[in-house]
């Protein structure tokens, strides 16, 4: 009785401080919430005279702005790809704004992202105001390459004495863990289409296939390449030196500005005094800058931005801790059918940034850009930095595809099955027994593999997956059914290379399909339009309300997964691997290969 009494008051405990943290987290969301979305409501503090605006890249780059409590709390001072890139293209006609000073060389940076910001850097610079990158370090604090990529956009690089240029290029590595599950008794049961389609092989193999490794070997080389010819457009040095130089890297402060690579050695302090030489000048940071501009147009036809972000699953959007992480077919689906609805849209920019998920989840967003094109609402796609397999098929039957020339895209393809874990139980001297009704109601079960049956089931599946798949992008995209299957066996191409196979129509970042989506409306250069970001971020008030009520509760054990993976850091790579290892496997995933890569 002792004993259960213990085990009681163990049990008692643990609820109480699982509810005291509850409440913890609770007022922590609400302070920093309110803290996060006040500069959306505040009368900003008025502009001095002479304003240099101020990007700190510390926080990283996400590609839209989290919209529950958790996320929000936690995305602390990342600035928004979107806003970043409009808040430079504003400044750049503003007589107030003489220059840019940028913080870099630490924070989570996607290659994607970086060329989006350049083009904005670019024309900044074309005003003839003045923009410099400064560092303490290209490397310590994240990836060097990536970093300097984005550095080298701007007039002046500062790098301080003691730090290091680590631009040593771009390594992709994905764990595979058949031993261990061997070792275990855990059997991975799993078909895809085709050869190239990797998303599985982490659990189906010991290492990379060739067909894999040779797929992801010219995505890495085609991504050094446009490194390569930015960095040397930019700093005026020649293709050839520029890649002896990156095979040379790391290299110390004093050998990058002797190459010609960085402009001054020097501290933060110098460039304080660089770029603020007077009291009239204050560093003004760029959230606070285009929090305080008011919109650019007011009135026209109305250009609807539907964001879509994370893994596609028959759900609504949830962004959990940290970030957008499920794209819900619920939420995107709604947001483009109010779109088609609204006779004051004219056009709509559907903005992409997912790696695939569900095949019926995508196939129903995919209805909702057929039924705008069929309702006259042209659709522009603007992919992010990862617009692959169910992120592809979503986008395939816009009227333009815009993506930038490193942006993950194609992987179409598809992978499913299940994992099977009998032998581990008999490992362990575990038996699982019980009734079923129906020949193969236990067919998902991972207690047993597949029949022989059941396993011919399964290709019959995965064939009709895939005849559907790619005579949708043939359809979408205007292309011959041949040509399609040619470049749809799963392999993942970059933006530039999928724009000579047909599979993107011009390369660029939001500007770029925002430029296509006024054209498609019929607007002229001289002509205003609206911009209506759908779906609507929640209120304050709905978003407590939702806190409170358990809306929030993220998808599931595989949300709590990802959002401990976020909060651990070092165990982040393993917690993904584990996930992925136990999903749902009846969902048909059109999923792009996992990898892991310098962000």
């Amino acid at each position: 009785m002792k004993v259960i009494l213990f085990v009681l008051k163990c049990i008692v405990g643990l609820f109480a401080t699982l509810g005291f943290l509850m409440v913890l987290a609770i007022a922590i969301s609400i302070s920093a919430l309110q803290d996060n979305i006040s500069r959306f409501d505040y009368e900003p503090d008025p502009l001095p005279e002479r304003v240099v605006l101020q990007l700190d890249l510390s926080d990283g780059v996400s590609e839209t702005s989290p919209q529950s409590p958790f996320s929000r709390a936690s995305h602390g001072g990342g600035l928004v790809l979107r806003d970043a890139v409009d808040a430079l293209s504003r400044a750049s006609s503003d007589p107030r704004v003489v220059g840019v000073v940028a913080r870099v060389g630490r924070g989570p940076l996607g290659i994607s992202q970086v060329q989006e910001l350049r083009e904005a850097i670019a024309g900044f610079r074309a005003t003839g105001k003045f923009s410099l990158a400064f560092a303490e370090s290209f490397g310590e604090g994240g990836d060097g390459t990536l970093h300097y990529y984005l550095a080298s956009a701007f007039e002046e690089i500062w790098l301080q004495p003691s730090g290091d240029l680590d631009i040593t290029g771009i390594q992709l590595e994905s764990p595979y863990i058949r031993g261990l599950l061997d070792k275990h008794g855990v059997k991975p049961s799993f078909g895809q289409r085709e050869e190239y389609k990797g998303a599985v092989e982490f659990l189906t193999g010991e290492e990379m296939s060739q067909p894999v490794k040779e797929n992801l070997q010219q995505l890495v080389d085609s991504w050094l390449e446009q490194i390569v010819e930015g960095v040397s457009e930019s700093r005026g040095l020649g293709p050839q030196l520029t890649q002896e130089l990156i095979d040379r890297a790391p290299l110390s402060a004093t050998e990058a500005k002797d190459a010609g690579l960085v402009s001054e050695l020097g501290y933060w302090d110098g460039v304080l005094e660089f770029a603020f030489p007077d009291e009239d000048s204050s560093p003004v940071d760029i959230r606070d800058y285009y929090a305080g501009l008011e919109e650019e147009f007011s009135d026209g036809p109305v250009i609807a931005l539907v964001q879509g972000a994370g893994a596609i699953a028959l759900a609504e959007n949830d962004d959990s801790f940290g970030g957008s992480s499920v794209m819900g077919s619920d939420t995107i689906s709604a947001a483009l059918r109010r779109a088609v609805d609204d006779p004051d849209v004219a056009a709509i920019v559907f903005r992409v940034d997912s790696p695939g998920g569900s095949y019926v989840a995508s196939d129903t967003i995919w209805r909702e850009v057929v039924r705008a094109r069929e309702a006259g609402k042209p659709v522009i796609v603007s992919m992010g930095g990862l617009a692959a397999s169910g992120g592809y098929f979503v986008s395939a039957a816009a009227e333009r595809i815009v993506a930038n020339p490193a942006t993950i895209t194609g992987s179409i393809g598809v992978v499913t099955g299940k994992v099977v874990l009998d032998d581990l139980w008999r490992e362990y001297d575990i038996g699982w027994d019980g009734v079923q009704a129906g020949r193969n109601a236990g067919i998902w079960s991972a207690n047993r593999d597949f029949t022989p049956q059941q396993w011919q089931m399964l290709q019959t599946s995965l064939d009709r997956v895939y005849t559907d798949f790619t005579q949708k992008v043939a359809e979408g995209r205007g292309l011959p059914l041949p040509d399609v299957l040619s470049s749809a066996k799963g392999q993942v191409w970059t933006g530039r290379d999928a724009k000579e196979l047909g599979l993107v129509d011009e390369l660029g970042g939001f500007a770029t399909a925002l430029k296509l989506a006024r054209s498609a409306a019929g607007l002229t250069e001289g002509q205003s339009h609206q911009l209506r970001v759908l779906p609507e971020a929640p209120s304050f008030e709905d978003m407590i309300r939702k806190l409170l009520s358990g809306e929030f509760s993220g998808p599931g054990i595989g949300g709590m997964i990802r959002d401990l993976a976020r909060l651990t850091e070092v165990a982040a790579p393993f917690m993904e691997t584990m996930e992925r290892a136990t999903a749902d496997p009846r969902s048909r995933t059109l999923e792009a290969p996992l990898l892991r890569a310098p962000e």
